[in-house]
C-alpha cells in the first residue's frame, strides 16, 4: 500500500502573513507542491489565524485535483480578527460544514500552544467528540483524530466513530534526534498502529517528521497510510526547492520518483 504525502502549508501562510497581501500566495504553493508529485495538502486554521486563514480554506478546496486536510479542535469557536485586512474566524465545525474537506484532522489544541504537543484523552472528551464525528461523517468528511500512541486510547478512537488516527509522532522524532534506539522510540507506535488496525481504523501519522526520521517510521509501522509534514517540508524546499522536497520525502516513503 502506497502512503500518501500530505503537504502542510501552515509556514507558507506564516511567511505571508508578515505583510500585507497575499505573498507567498498558499493557493500557488498548493498548485506546485501537487505538479511535484504531493499526494494531498494539508491545513491547520487556528482560532488567532496565525498562520492558516478561514479564507485560505474555501480558496484551497476550489482549486485542488487532490485531498484537502483540515486540521484543527472541533470546539473552536467563533473569534474576532485583530487585523482589520482578515476576516473573523468563524468557528472550527462552521468553517468545515462549509467546505466539506475529504479529511478532518481533529486536535485537541488551543491558541496558548505554540503547536500540536498532545493527542486526545477520550476517556474525558470521547462523549463530546462523539457527534460531531458523527456529523462530519455525515457530510462525508473522513475524520482522523490526533492521538499519542496509546493502545488503550487508539481503541476509544473507534469507539467514538473516528475513521483514522493521527500518531502524533513529536516525541519519536526528538529521541531520533538525540541518537535513541530506532527500535525502542518506534515501538509504541508500532504497537497502536496494530491496535488502530484491529480495530478497524487506518493509520496516519505526523508531527516534526523530516528527511532523517521518516524512512525508518514508514518502514516500521504497520498499515501506515499519510503523513503531514509542513515544517521540515517548507525548511527544506528552502535549499531543495520544491520540486526536489517533494521527491526526497517520497523516496523516503519508498516510492520511485
Amino acid at each position: 500500500m502506497s502512503i500518501c504525502l500530505s503537504v502542510n502549508l501552515n509556514k507558507i501562510a506564516l511567511i505571508r502573513n508578515s505583510r500585507a497581501g497575499d505573498y507567498p500566495s498558499v493557493t500557488e504553493h498548493a498548485r506546485l507542491c501537487i505538479e511535484a508529485g504531493a499526494d494531498g495538502i494539508t491545513v491547520h486554521p487556528r482560532p488567532d489565524q496565525r498562520h492558516i486563514r478561514a479564507a485560505d480554506v474555501p480558496a484551497l478546496a476550489a482549486m485542488l485535483a487532490v485531498e484537502l486536510n483540515v486540521e484543527g479542535n472541533p470546539f473552536a469557536g467563533p473569534a474576532r480578527s485583530h487585523r482589520a485586512d482578515v476576516a473573523d474566524y468563524p468557528g472550527f465545525m462552521a468553517l468545515v460544514r462549509a467546505v466539506r474537506p475529504a479529511q478532518c484532522t481533529l486536535v485537541p489544541d488551543s491558541d496558548a500552544q505554540l503547536t500540536s504537543d498532545h493527542g486526545f484523552d477520550l476517556a474525558r472528551d470521547g462523549e463530546r467528540l462523539r457527534p460531531l464525528i458523527e456529523e462530519l461523517r455525515a457530510l462525508g468528511i473522513r475524520v482522523s483524530l490526533f492521538m499519542d500512541p496509546d493502545p488503550a486510547q487508539i481503541r476509544l478512537a473507534a469507539a467514538c466513530g473516528a475513521d483514522r488516527v493521527e500518531l502524533y509522532t513529536g516525541p519519536y522524532a526528538s529521541a531520533f534526534a538525540a541518537g535513541a534506539d530506532p527500535q525502542a522510540i518506534l515501538r509504541p507506535h508500532v504497537e497502536a498502529a496494530r491496535a488502530a488496525l484491529d480495530a478497524g481504523l487506518g493509520v496516519n501519522a505526523g508531527h516534526d517528521l523530516n528527511l532523517l526520521n521518516l524512512g525508518a517510521y514508514a518502514a516500521a509501522v504497520p498499515g501506515l497510510q499519510e503523513v503531514s509534514i509542513g515544517h521540515a517540508f517548507t525548511v527544506d524546499a528552502l535549499r531543495l526547492g520544491i520540486e526536489g522536497t517533494v521527491r526526497a520525502y517520497q523516496r523516503c516513503l519508498g516510492k520511485a520518483v
